[in-house]
């Protein structure tokens, strides 16, 4: 380890405790640091929770895949979708902002409204889901309890994290790398060595396109879906960090991490009892389920004092957009957690009932508008701009050099939603392509193939146009 590793090492640590007192802003050169090896714990330990673990039994219960092609599937989708994360998580060094800013640089000041609002709702979605299986995780702990207690206190480990900023959350992830890792590799091996699994485990479902698609989709939705978080968590890191190595922790983490908890939900789904995966995880544990169930319930609350987080500084964007002259601070981002959570605990409550139902419905709806989005915005950054933007013009009122709006990217937006809708497969809608499938949703690769070289031609045009006819001053 290099000196300069050790100091960013101890500063990070330092910090820790400490409120944030930047929100929305460029971090200052003297304030970056951490490490590379930071953005992969920060990845790897949040992910292991009780919400990826459900996400993998989707393979086996709801696309009913047999285990090994559920592995396949899980790997695949996970390991492609992560390489798109990844791309958006090397930014942050860079720019020193949180992405719903950068997001500026494509869409414009207000273009980019769109979008961030959209992600606020994303946040929303997923602080719900994981309150839920937070608060079913520990009221299984207790015969005949309410899960109203276990959501609580899910929410309140949430909130301080959020409240406190990037250095806490950075350290709670890293402290669940560890404890987590541990416990997921312990449950693996009470599974297969001391319940048993059962004999029919590897013979159980048949091979369908339709389930190894839907399943190869829901990995790579998992990983694309952190798009928007990344450089919120990389922002802090100096410039120095280099992109490559941004990239590889941050690719790593997130692939492993997601991979291996979906991997046992998948074998959860299998040999448990049918039904409520996290009383099936509770029954095949039974023994250590008590310490499974806490920790994998206490990695919910780092999850989503992530979201929570992220959520807050898009609130704070949409808002500073709205009235260019303020530059909120620590209290306007703990104001906001605190409604943010008020919102999420409401939609807990009310959907609670109906939980994998409704989440399958919004992880895919998020895939189909998530996808455009992450398309122009990498394309913009690695194809055209090369990863140079005038940081100043994100906070300028009239969008300085990048505008109010966008007109290439607003309409490749829109176009790269619609032209998935002929291919989506959903208990909503299914288009006609995807019926003439058999059911087989190909909707987000054909949005990634329709919006990128889309955008990338139009924004070279109208840059070409800008050069020969420069506005007057």
């Amino acid at each position: 380890m290099t000196n300069a590793t050790h100091r960013s090492d101890t500063a990070t640590r330092e910090h820790a405790g400490r409120l944030e007192l930047s929100t929305i802003q460029p971090i200052p050169l003297d304030q970056r640091h951490g490490t590379a090896r930071d953005l992969f714990t920060v990845w790897f330990g949040s992910n292991l929770m009780l919400l990826t673990i459900v996400t993998g039994g989707l393979a086996v219960t709801v696309f009913g895949l047999p285990f090994g092609w559920a592995v396949v599937s899980l790997a695949l989708g996970n390991l492609v979708g992560a390489v798109f994360m990844a791309l958006h998580a090397a930014q942050g060094p860079q720019l020193g902002v949180p992405q719903m800013i950068q997001t500026r640089g494509q869409f414009g000041s207000v273009g980019a409204l769109l979008v961030i609002g959209i992600v606020i709702a994303m946040y929303v979605g997923f602080l719900a889901s994981n309150l839920v299986l937070g608060g079913q995780a520990l009221a299984s702990l207790v015969a005949g309890a309410s899960d109203m207690p276990g959501i609580a206190l899910v929410g309140v480990l949430s909130v301080i994290a959020a409240i406190y900023g990037y250095d806490l959350i950075h350290a709670y992830t890293r402290c669940m790398t560890y404890v987590s890792g541990v416990v997921l590799l312990v449950t693996f091996g009470w599974i297969m060595g001391v319940h048993g699994l059962p004999a029919d485990f590897l013979t159980r479902n048949e091979f369908n396109w339709s389930g190894f698609l839907g399943t190869v989709s829901s990995g790579a939705l998992w990983q694309i879906a952190y798009a928007p978080y990344v450089s919120d968590y990389s922002r802090y890191m100096p410039q120095d960090t280099g992109a490559r190595p941004a990239f590889w922790a941050s690719y790593w983490g997130c692939a492993l991490g997601s991979f291996l908890p979906m991997v046992l939900g998948a074998m959860v789904g299998l040999a448990g009892p049918k039904g409520n995966l996290v009383a099936a995880l509770a029954a095949l544990t039974q023994g250590i389920a008590p310490l499974v169930l806490m920790v994998f319930a206490v990695g919910v609350a780092a999850a989503n004092a992530m979201n929570l987080y992220c959520g807050a500084l898009s609130v704070l964007t949409f808002g500073q957009t709205l009235v260019p002259r303020w530059s909120p601070g620590p209290r306007a981002r703990t104001v906001t957690a605190v409604v943010l959570f008020g919102l999420s605990l409401v939609g807990a409550v009310l959907g609670k009932a109906a939980f994998l139902v409704n989440y399958e419905h919004f992880i895919l709806l998020l895939l189909y508008v998530l996808v455009p989005w992450t398309a122009i915005n990498l394309v913009d950054y690695y194809l055209l701009r090369h990863g140079v933007y005038d940081v100043a013009s994100f906070f300028r009122a009239d969008g300085g050099i990048y505008g109010r709006v966008n007109v290439a990217a607003v309409t490749c937006y829109a176009v790269g939603i619609l032209v998935q809708l002929p291919f989506v497969d959903s208990a909503l809608y299914t288009g006609p392509v995807a019926r003439a499938l058999g059911g087989i949703d190909l909707s987000w690769i054909v949005g990634l193939l329709v919006t990128s070289p889309a955008y990338y031609f139009l924004a070279r045009r109208s840059q070409a146009r800008a050069v020969a006819y420069p506005a007057r001053v």
